[in-house]
């Protein structure tokens, strides 16, 4: 019998990121899909100005209640993470379910500033249990411990994969990383034990919950049997369409209007 997928991230009252972006497009894919929020946010960050609630304590009581009535996943992916107590909990839940053998997703939202040493260490703690790990190249950089490179070889976004594996993750998609001159993604597939890159051409122009839409097109594609490479090929020209689609939007901080282009994700 086929179980849900656990999506773990915030939910925006305002704009389609995180949860909001997630659950059209993992639902449209044909997945049963539940979440749990880790926070309430008014609206999203790039306004400048919000509100957010942070639900640990909902979380907390919620996973109890579903272990008790015996709720099963057969994934769990994980988001944005307020704070240190939310992060051991969601960490414990995930090591917890990678024992029963649920396939554990993160994507390990830092931001690319101001990051504390606490919130690397918090990633790291995530990440251990990981299947799948889908950082960006700063983030990267961070939970590996390495400098950030402006002009990395190919041999040191390497060494950062292999830090992340020896942290514990299996496979890892380096997203949005500049290796001689080219934006690409960047992954190690544990399944078939080889790197690969994968070209894009990057548009002048910011979408938050981009970096959702894609976690969302690859867990979904992984799930339904493709392998790590189709998956990531499938995320990429996913959320490119959609940019394309929404270039025009006035508000751009509110992301991309996922509901109006899930076509794209048929072809």
């Amino acid at each position: 019998m086929e179980h849900p997928v656990l999506l773990i991230n915030d939910m925006a009252g305002y704009g389609k990121v995180a949860l909001a972006a997630m659950i059209p497009v993992m639902s449209h894919m044909g997945l049963n899909v539940c979440n749990l929020p880790t926070a309430l946010v008014s609206n999203t960050l790039d306004y400048g100005k919000f509100e957010i609630l942070d639900t640990t304590g909902y979380m907390e009581h919620t996973l109890k209640v579903w272990e008790e009535l015996g709720f099963r996943f057969d994934a769990v992916s994980t988001g944005f993470i307020v704070s240190d107590v939310q992060a051991q909990l969601v960490t414990d839940y995930c090591l917890r379910q990678a024992e029963r053998g649920v396939l554990i997703f993160c994507d390990p939202i830092m931001g690319d500033d101001g990051m504390s040493v606490e919130t690397v260490k918090n990633m790291r703690k995530l990440v251990s249990c990981a299947d799948y790990a889908v950082p960006n190249y700063t983030e990267a950089a961070l939970l590996a411990g390495e400098p950030y490179l402006e002009s990395p070889e190919e041999g040191d976004v390497r060494r950062l994969i292999g830090k992340l594996r020896e942290i514990g993750a299996k496979s890892v998609a380096v997203t949005s990383v500049r290796l001689q001159g080219v934006d690409q993604v960047y992954c190690y597939d544990a399944v078939s034990d080889r790197y690969f890159g994968l070209p894009f051409d990057c548009l002048p122009v910011r979408f938050p919950g981009t970096g959702d839409i894609f976690s969302a097109v690859m867990l979904g594609q992984i799930l339904k049997g493709k392998n790590m490479e189709e998956s990531v090929r499938k995320a990429m020209t996913v959320v490119r369409r959609m940019i394309e689609l929404n270039l025009g939007n006035e508000d751009k901080y509110k992301g991309i209007l996922v509901e109006a282009c899930l076509e794209v994700m048929d072809s």
